[in-house]
Formats: structure tokens, C-alpha cells, sequence
């Protein structure tokens, strides 16, 4: 099962933009794409869930320019499915967001994340919730390259 982390770079709605100028990225949101299923924690979607890739209404489209994708082939798929499966019903993570994104401390909140935080703990980073979109992705780009060039070697 391969996987790739998916940074959202549209305008989106006013959180979006907000997300952009406290962060100083082009980035709001990120998900995790595994087999052509997105997942992530949303605020539009009160929480985690996931999401098929395609054009439809209940689906994520992830053409054009809205969308930059990182390959993550250190990652394990299997098992970013699983920890979906176990946080299904994990609402949005309100409360660990302003702790560390707004006030800089490291509050984690159980069954509870915001998209990032989500993503990052569905890879096993330590310190999820210390991730923006941006940070998340410089996090990924990282690991991919580190893991590219010891396969090189």
C-alpha cells in the first residue's frame, strides 16, 4: 500500500487563509492518501474521516494546482488504515490545536486531532501535534530523502 502526504494550497474558505497567514505557508490542510482513499481530520468534517479520491461531491480532488502530493514510500499504508480505523470516530481537535499551534505547548488531546496532528501521529512521529500543514510536509520531504539516499547507498 503506498502513501503520499497531500498539502492543500487552495484558497478554500476563511480558516484556510488564516491557517496560511498564522503559519506563513502556502498551506491549510493536509491529508494522507493510501490506495485512493484520503484521510485526515477536518473541521468540515467535525473530525477524522476519510474520503475517496475523484471528482464527486463526497469526494477529494487532487488535480490541478490545489494540491501539492509528496511520495512517502517509508510509509507504512497498512498501517496508517488501521489507526484510521481505530480514531474513525475521534472528533476535530480544537483543543490541542490552539495549545500548540496558538500558544506554542505540546497538549495532545485524546480522541481528538486536527488534520496534521492526525497525519503525523498515523505515520508514528513523535510529537504530532507540534505539526502545521507546512512543517508536517518539510517533515516528509525529509524522511523521503533520508530514505532515498540510504536506499541508494
Amino acid at each position: 500500500m503506498s502513501a503520499r502526504l497531500a498539502l492543500y494550497k487552495g484558497n478554500g474558505q476563511l480558516g484556510n487563509a488564516a491557517i496560511r497567514w498564522w503559519t506563513a505557508s502556502i498551506y491549510s490542510h493536509c491529508e494522507l492518501v493510501v490506495d485512493g482513499w484520503c484521510y485526515s481530520s477536518s473541521v468540515m468534517d467535525k473530525g477524522v474521516r476519510r474520503k475517496r479520491v475523484g471528482p464527486g461531491a463526497d469526494e477529494i480532488s487532487l488535480g490541478g494546482d490545489h494540491w501539492d502530493l509528496i511520495e512517502l514510500p517509508w510509509a507504512d499504508g497498512a498501517a496508517i488504515v488501521r489507526y484510521f480505523e481505530a480514531t474513525d470516530s475521534d472528533v476535530y481537535g480544537w483543543p490541542s490545536l490552539i495549545a500548540s499551534q496558538v500558544f506554542n505547548r505540546n497538549r495532545p488531546t485524546e480522541h481528538a486531532a486536527f488534520c496534521s496532528e492526525w497525519c503525523m501521529r498515523a505515520l508514528a512521529l513523535p510529537n504530532p501535534s507540534i505539526y502545521n500543514p507546512e512543517t508536517a510536509g518539510v517533515q516528509c520531504r525529509w524522511l523521503t530523502d533520508s530514505w532515498a539516499r540510504r536506499q541508494a547507498a
